[in-house]
C-alpha cells in the first residue's frame, strides 16, 4: 500500500477542498515557505491512520483541528486518503480483491467523530487493525520523528532499539494483542473462579435442596396417582355392590309380591269359604228351629 491521493477539507489551515496527487512510490518531500501549511499536511496524514496523541498534530482537542476552531464557518474537518493496493501480497486482510483502498476521518462539531472505509461507515479499531496488518502503527512512538529526536534516537539502548525494530516489523502489535488477551483471560479466569465459588457454596446447595423436593413431590404424585386409583377401584367395587344388593333386593321384593298374591288368593278363597259356611250354619240354624216348631205344635 502507498498513498496515491490526498483530499483535505476544513483541516487547519485548508478551509476549502484540496487534493494533492502525484505521490512517488519512493520518497516524497514537502517544501514551501515558513506558514504555507507544510505540516498541516503531515498532521492531516496522521489525522487519517488514527493517532490519538493530539500533541504530536500540534493540538489540544479535536476542535483545534478544525479550520478556525470552527468559528469561520467551517464546521467540520474531513481527510481522505487513497491508497494502492495493486499488490496483493501486500494488501489488508479482506480487502485484497480492492484496486484502491479509501479511508476517510471526519470531526464536525460539537463533538462528532467517524471513519469511512471505502465509503462505507467504519470504527477506528477496525482502520487501525488495518494498518496494523499491513505493518502500520500510528501510535508507535517513533512512527512520527519530529526534529530534536534524531540524536535520540542514535543514542537509545539496545533494548529500545529493539523495541523500535518490533515495531517497524509490526511484531509488536502482537506482542501487544498477545498481553491485553492474557489479560483478558486473568481477568475471566477470576471470573470464572467467583462464578465457581458462587456455584459450590450457594447455587449446588439450593440445586440439591430442589434435587430432593423434586424428588418428594414425584413420590407424593405417585402416592396421589396410587390414592387415587385405589379410590376409584373402591368406588366402582362399591357401585358394584350396591348394584348387586340392588338385584336381590328387587329379586326379594318380587318374592314377597308372589307371596302376597297368594295370601290374598287364599285370603278371598277363605273369606269365600267363610261366607258359604256362615250361610250353612245360618240355614242350619233355621231349620232347626223350623222342626222345634212343629215339633211342639
Amino acid at each position: 500500500m502507498r498513498i496515491e491521493e490526498l483530499v483535505i477539507e476544513g483541516f487547519k489551515s485548508y478551509p476549502v477542498r484540496t487534493q494533492i496527487t502525484g505521490w512517488d512510490p519512493s520518497f516524497n518531500a514537502i517544501t514551501g515557505l515558513n506558514g504555507s501549511g507544510k505540516s498541516n499536511i503531515l498532521d492531516a496524514i496522521c489525522f487519517v491512520l488514527g493517532i490519538t496523541n493530539m500533541a504530536q498534530m500540534r493540538a489540544q482537542n479535536q476542535q483545534d483541528l478544525i479550520y478556525k476552531r470552527g468559528q469561520a464557518g467551517v464546521t467540520k474537518a474531513s481527510v481522505t486518503i487513497v491508497f494502492d493496493n495493486s499488490d496483493r501480497e501486500k494488501s489488508p486482510v479482506g480487502l485484497e480483491n480492492y484496486k484502491q483502498i479509501t479511508v476517510t476521518r471526519q470531526i464536525a462539531l460539537p463533538s462528532i467523530s467517524k471513519y469511512l472505509l471505502n465509503g462505507h461507515k467504519s470504527t477506528q479499531q477496525t482502520v487501525q487493525n488495518l494498518f496494523q496488518s499491513v505493518q502500520l502503527n500510528i501510535n508507535n512512538p517513533n512512527f512520527l520523528i519530529m526534529q530534536g529526536r534524531i540524536t535520540k534516537v542514535l543514542n537509545m539502548r539496545p533494548q529500545e532499539i529493539l523495541g523500535m525494530v518490533e515495531e517497524a516489523a509490526g511484531t509488536r502489535m502482537f506482542e501487544e494483542r498477545k498481553d491485553k488477551a492474557k489479560k483478558t483471560m486473568d481477568k475471566k479466569d477470576k471470573r470464572v473462579q467467583e462464578l465457581s465459588s458462587i456455584l459450590a457454596e450457594e447455587i449446588s446447595p439450593k440445586l440439591e435442596k430442589f434435587r430432593a423436593e423434586k424428588r418428594q413431590f414425584l413420590e407424593w404424585q405417585k402416592e396421589r396417582a396410587e390414592l387415587e386409583r385405589i379410590g376409584r377401584t373402591l368406588r366402582a367395587w362399591e357401585w358394584a355392590d350396591a348394584r348387586r344388593k340392588l338385584e336381590t333386593v328387587g329379586e326379594d321384593i318380587r318374592a314377597k309380591e308372589a307371596e302376597k298374591e297368594t295370601a290374598n288368593k287364599q285370603r278371598k278363597k277363605l273369606s269365600k269359604d267363610c261366607k258359604a259356611a256362615e250361610k250353612m250354619w245360618e240355614e242350619s240354624t233355621r231349620n232347626v228351629k223350623r222342626n222345634g216348631r212343629r215339633a211342639e205344635s
